[in-house]
């Protein structure tokens, strides 16, 4: 059964969205302040994370700073009243992978929900257990254990951000646009290009020396972006 952790702040939502992700039979964990999500996504380990960003104490957005910083990787989806596009970014800036805002639909929660789960089984299709580890230099992309490691040390991405840079490395030297990855990558048809933007800018600095002037993931202006491989070819 799907683990959900909700947290929010104002009872009469919480119990509407507890009550309809139960009859899609999700087990729901609730909470209503941000120190005490933290604690429970420590210690619970949910499949995802519903977050409202108006929280008593510190707000959503450094919940989830928190949290990606201990490296938890489940999918976060915020729930905000704030519909700004700076906003928006800023959420998706610190690791989440989607946001609704409110007031929405319950229904409309649960199909996110749904869709989100759903992205996070492995996008990138392995053809076989040879081409199962990426390797491009001093980057090891293991997409069986989905582990990834530069100059032999872990480092710590999300689930989207796995997807996204495995990706890149199974399709080097390709102009890829964000309309593409989109598709690919989140399974979307429609969506905020921002969504690209940013997660792009979150793995250049995670895997590039000079994040401000990148030599691997490289922006092709007006195209989108391409993968340069350090020796000229992944493997």
């Amino acid at each position: 059964m799907t683990r959900v952790l909700l947290v929010e702040d104002d009872d009469t939502v919480a119990e509407v969205v507890d009550s309809y992700l139960r009859a899609s039979e999700m087990a729901v964990t609730r909470c209503a302040d941000g120190t005490s999500a933290v604690a429970m996504a420590l210690e619970t380990s949910p499949d995802l994370v519903l977050l409202d960003v108006m929280l008593p104490g510190i707000d959503g957005f450094e919940v989830l700073r928190r949290l990606r910083g201990q490296a938890v990787t489940a999918p976060v989806i915020m729930l905000t009243a704030l519909s700004e596009e700076d906003d928006r970014i800023r959420g998706l800036e610190v690791g989440a992978d989607d946001y609704l805002a409110k007031p929405f639909s319950p229904r409309e929660l649960v199909l996110r929900v749904k869709s989100v789960l759903r992205r996070t089984v492995p996008v990138v299709a392995v053809a076989s257990p040879a081409n199962a580890v990426l390797v491009d230099g001093d980057l090891v992309v293991d997409t069986t254990s989905r582990k990834v490691e530069l100059a032999g040390k872990p480092v710590a991405v999300t689930l989207r951000e796995f997807d996204l840079l495995a990706y890149f490395l199974g399709n080097p030297n390709r102009v890829l646009s964000r309309e593409a990855l989109l598709a690919a990558v989140w399974g979307w048809e429609v969506g905020d290009y921002s969504t690209v933007t940013v997660h792009v800018r979150r793995l250049r600095e995670k895997v590039e020396t000079q994040p401000q002037s990148p030599t691997r993931l490289v922006t092709v202006w007006g195209r989108g972006y391409r993968w340069d491989p350090a020796d000229g070819g992944t493997r």
